[in-house]
């Protein structure tokens, strides 16, 4: 076994190889950008190797670098990981050039496999069934006239990686070429590579995938399939091992189909091979293979009992499987849950700040890269963590998932935990009939319902009962829990809601018996605290609300929601109103910090609602910013390379006569 292994990535990956190598008495060494210097990766390894600049171009995907750290500490293998360079052959064989191991499949298998156009060639010739599709031609015109022959809807895919990026659905022959020109961009910015694939679209398709694990000695096994059909923006947000709904025959099928595709590579490591099927017919056909480590593995771990990094560590090690195909059976059902930091009541736009706090769940595997403290930024991807609950069959894993995501709570910046909950509990998901329109089919039922601001009165009730000191500057805020005395404040306090709604609170009493008047109606509660857990009981009712104090901030998960309640200065209320009364033009601001990719519009220009103004990228995804109404452009303030922050102004309207 080796001796000292480089993790060459970050996050929770990089903090899950690390775990099993050091259970296997291996030297772990993490490597590290300016952004990262204070992660969790890095301080759960044995050593750390900087690599530089925040931007991932110049530390994580630095092929230079990234060797350079492997010689500096003596490396003898290499992990890694998933994303980044996991999936580069030539990084792979450099990696080996230098006499270190890499921990994955030999880099043909890579190559062969990293381009879709040749893997749907190589799945043929293994007599796998692809969705049918073109893929003999990058010219603009040739690709147009195959999605006239095959018929709309079409799928343009990124031929290079995966993650959703580089994809596109058209439905009409008019937007196809638009839509092509998008998708390119995107897979050039993600990948380096802008070919793509034209596919038949399948309405209500299925995404399963099928883990395989091979050695260097020939051997090869299949570990069961996953269900991954939950996503949006074609990224997964919810997998499960095994898969729901399918009959044995399916099963035995997709599982034979994925062993004949990777046998005739050759295959010696992890791997996964993806099928679309079809939920309407039952058919199945090759969709792409990922050659490497997923996300979703834990699942698979969970169900069959195995532990997939240290069978890649002993296979890249030369070792042979320890298992053989009759060996690996379901033992119950798994489901794992993506929590990121992203706002879904502001179409899931990617968020960055700081973690002050974390209340995980119990019960349950969290596979996460963050603690108190961490520094979510906006240079990777968004995840911050998976929750993955196992049981005896399907409906109690699920159970067990939703009750964990209602109990977790992570602090200082939105998540989509209440989204995910939203998910587990909705009765199609609990059926199991799943198609890969589930979130778009369901978006109403599922869509951040209209705040109540019920959690307004828990949070006045934690900053009257908050026995720290305050962090506030006015003195009203600085007299502590001293603000709840029989003496009626002339003033109630004022909190901001994340929509931007403000609620005047006053309470008043000894304690635990308090009258609080909230927005003008007056209610009598009893209140105390219970370790983070603040207690309320009202009109004979009893109710344990969770509660966190980050700076100003109170965070509030009661009712299967979470809320975040900032205490305002009067100074910031006096200002609020000058600035009510005075009013202001329109104007376009960044929804969170990002890198301007391209600027659609200039001074003067009439532009329609809807209209694309601006182009960010954040989170290795674009996002394009639309006009709310018509108008005509007064000022552009950016332009394309720009770094903005949240609330930056981009573009400004003039106002009209």
């Amino acid at each position: 076994m080796f001796r000292r292994l480089l993790i060459a990535n970050r996050g929770e990956i990089a903090v899950r190889i690390a775990r099993t190598a050091s259970r296997l008495g291996i030297e772990t060494v993490a490597v590290y950008s300016d952004a990262d210097r204070r992660a969790m990766h890095v301080t759960v390894c044995d050593r750390a190797v900087h690599l530089g600049p925040s931007e991932a171009s110049a530390s994580y995907l630095s092929v230079p670098r990234l060797l350079a750290a492997a010689r500096e500490v003596g490396a003898d293998a290499l992990h890694p990981g998933y994303g980044f360079l996991s999936e580069n052959a030539e990084f792979a064989r450099a990696v080996l050039g230098d006499g270190v191991a890499w921990v994955g499949p030999h880099p043909d298998a890579i190559e062969r496999m990293g381009s879709k156009i040749a893997a749907r060639r190589i799945a043929r010739e293994a007599g796998v069934a692809v969705v049918p599709g073109f893929d003999a031609s990058q010219q603009e015109a040739e690709l147009a006239g195959a999605a006239e022959r095959i018929g709309y809807p079409v799928l343009i895919k990124a031929s290079a990686g995966g993650g959703g990026k580089g994809i596109r659905i058209v439905r009409e022959a008019v937007a196809f070429r638009e839509q092509l020109a998008l998708a390119r961009r995107e897979a050039e910015r993600a990948f380096g590579d802008g070919a793509v694939i034209v596919e038949r679209y399948v309405e209500r398709p299925r995404h399963v995938e099928v883990q395989v694990m091979g050695d260097r000695r020939g051997g090869l096994v299949h570990l069961l399939e996953r269900e991954c059909s939950i996503q949006r923006r074609h990224q997964k947000v919810i997998e499960e091992a095994p898969a729901p709904n399918l009959s044995e025959a399916q099963r035995a099928g997709l599982r034979e189909a994925a062993l004949k595709l990777t046998r005739a590579i050759g295959y010696d490591n992890a791997g996964t091979v993806e099928f679309v099927v079809d939920a309407e017919s039952g058919e199945f056909f090759f969709l792409e293979m990922n050659t490497r480590l997923q996300v979703e593995h834990p699942v698979t771990e969970m169900v069959t009992g195995l532990d997939l990094v240290e069978l890649q560590l002993r296979a890249a090690a030369g070792e042979a499987l320890p298992i053989r195909q009759e060996d690996v059976v379901a033992r119950g059902w798994a489901i794992e849950a993506r929590v990121a930091a992203e706002d879904p009541a502001a179409d899931f736009a990617p968020r960055t700040g700081l973690v002050s706090w974390i209340a995980e769940p119990s019960g349950v595997r969290v596979d996460t890269g963050i603690r108190p403290g961490s520094e979510v930024s906006p240079y990777y991807d968004s995840m911050l963590a998976k929750v993955i609950a196992s049981g005896r069959d399907r409906e109690a894993a699920r159970k067990r998932l939703a009750a964990a995501l209602r109990g977790m709570l992570v602090v200082g910046l939105p998540t989509n935990l209440d989204f995910l909950a939203r998910i587990v509990e909705h009765e199609v998901f609990a059926s199991g009939r799943l198609t890969t329109r589930f979130l778009e089919e369901h978006a109403a039922e599922l869509a951040v319902p209209p705040a109540p601001h019920e959690g307004a009165l828990v949070a006045a009730l934690a900053v009257a009962l908050d026995p720290r000191p305050a962090a506030h500057t006015d003195p009203w805020h600085r007299l502590g829990p001293l603000r709840v005395t029989p003496h009626r404040p002339t003033q109630p306090v004022t909190l901001a809601a994340q929509d931007g709604s403000l609620h005047a609170v006053l309470v008043q009493g000894p304690g635990p018996r308090l009258e609080v008047t909230l927005d003008g109606e007056r209610r009598e509660v009893q209140a105390w605290w219970e370790g983070d857990h603040l207690v309320v009981e009202q009109g004979g009712a009893l109710e344990r609300h969770r509660a966190h104090r980050s700076g100003e901030r109170w965070t509030v998960r009661q009712h299967g929601r979470t809320e975040t309640y900032r205490v305002v200065p009067r100074e910031e209320l006096w200002r609020r109103r000058e600035s009510a009364a005075s009013g202001s033009a329109r104007a376009l601001q960044a929804p969170f910090p990002a890198l301007v990719s391209e600027v659609k519009v200039e001074p003067g220009r009439h532009v329609a609602a809807g209209e694309v103004l601006v182009v960010l990228e954040a989170m290795k995804m674009l996002h394009n910013l639309l006009a709310d109404g018509a108008g005509v452009v007064d000022q552009v303030r950016v332009q394309p390379g720009m770094t903005v922050e949240s609330g930056a102004v981009l573009v400004t309207f003039a106002e009209e006569a």
